[in-house]
């Protein structure tokens, strides 16, 4: 079985590359090539029935579309790369997604569903002896934002506190200075 010329058994192989050249293009800021990219790589995914491979050129194509600005459609894509990753076994790949769609909705100030993913996302990445130091910190750094700006900052600074520990233990110097500047603007408000 072919489509747009590839056959089937070898689709999987060129969503691959083809996600490798977008991540390329986006390192190079060429993002509407990577763009291009992503969307033949989701294309060739759906024809050839391949879940794993899907969600993570959806999660890729979400990314760049949160780089050109369009954070409505990066929201879909991740929404849907989510519901793939849940009954697979790849905790860290829903995990990471999940975080991402929390980062996406904080941004837009859809508090409720970011809190909702950013909890989430914690308890999978404590729940997970793969998870990484850097992993952890990242989503502890984006619900931390989001508790300061809902003005819970007792819980802000237990998660900026928590997140500086992590930056701190896998020498993330931007990650400690951004943690210890925002501890400093939280004990000028408790």
């Amino acid at each position: 079985m072919y489509y747009a010329g590839i056959e089937v058994d070898h689709m999987s192989e060129q969503s691959g590359k083809l996600v490798g050249l977008a991540r390329d293009a986006r390192r190079e800021n060429r993002l509407q090539d990577a763009h291009q990219y992503l969307r033949e790589a989701v294309a060739l995914s759906r024809a050839a029935g391949d879940t794993v491979d899907l969600a993570n050129a959806l999660t890729a194509l979400g990314q760049n579309e949160r780089d050109l600005g369009h954070n409505d459609v990066a929201l879909q894509h991740y929404e849907e790369a989510a519901e793939i990753y849940r009954p697979s076994a790849d905790i860290q790949r829903l995990a990471h997604t999940i975080r991402h769609l929390g980062d996406l909705y904080r941004h837009e100030r859809v508090n409720e569903k970011a809190e909702a993913c950013y909890r989430e996302a914690l308890d999978l990445y404590r729940a997970d002896v793969k998870t990484t130091p850097l992993d952890l910190a990242n989503a502890i750094r984006g619900f931390a934002m989001l508790q300061h700006d809902a003005g819970q900052n007792k819980e802000a600074k237990q998660l900026w506190t928590e997140a500086r520990e992590l930056y701190g233990a896998v020498n993330v110097e931007a990650g400690v200075k951004e943690s210890t500047r925002r501890l400093g603007l939280l004990a000028n408000s408790l």
